[in-house]
């Protein structure tokens, strides 16, 4: 079985290259799983500028980090777990509060509303619970933010299979179990 390593920089293209100059810029470091993305410079691109496109949606930085740890749960991907709950943590969750968008219910019900389509999108695989649907309109969520919900998915979707194609060792803080 082939093992998939973390490339040195040297190893990546000189437009990967570039683009981990702006991430360890914008991050502090080169995350393991961006550095693993970046073997396809067309990937890494593609999904930074995916997911700076959506960072300026309707959906603000906390309920992002919401999706993004429900999806992340649901998929068990532990590498973006541990990311994203340091990420949370520094939008202004709490530690506990995190735990509870993981096991899909907060003490904020609009904020719930997000997190069961997120999970019914994920779950359903895209055909989620027209309820579910009905309960975000509802809510006041205008039809973009139904589109913009689904490409945060998809977004965080994409990194969880890269870690568990590629297993890289994760260089977060472990996120705890539930």
């Amino acid at each position: 079985m082939k093992t998939i390593q973390v490339p040195l920089t040297a190893e990546v293209s000189p437009v990967s290259q570039a683009l981990f100059d702006q991430i360890k810029k914008k991050v502090g470091k080169l995350p393991n799983l961006y550095a693993t993305i970046g073997y396809s410079a067309s990937a890494l691109k593609g999904f930074l500028d995916f997911e700076a496109s959506l960072n300026s949606g309707v959906f603000t930085p906390k309920e992002r980090e919401a999706i993004a740890l429900i999806v992340s749960e649901i998929n068990q991907c532990a590498y973006c777990l541990a990311a994203h709950t340091i990420l949370a943590t520094s939008k202004g969750f709490t530690k506990a509060e995190t735990l509870d968008i993981r096991r899909g219910h907060t003490g904020d019900e609009r904020l719930n509303v997000i997190l069961r389509l997120a999970k019914s999108i994920v779950e359903d695989h895209g055909h989620a619970d027209q309820a579910l649907v009905d309960d975000f309109f509802a809510a006041g969520y205008p039809q973009a933010a139904l589109v913009e919900l689904t490409g945060l998915v998809t977004a965080r979707i994409f990194t969880n299979y890269v870690y568990a194609l590629t297993d890289v060792p994760v260089d977060f803080p472990t996120a705890e179990a539930l």
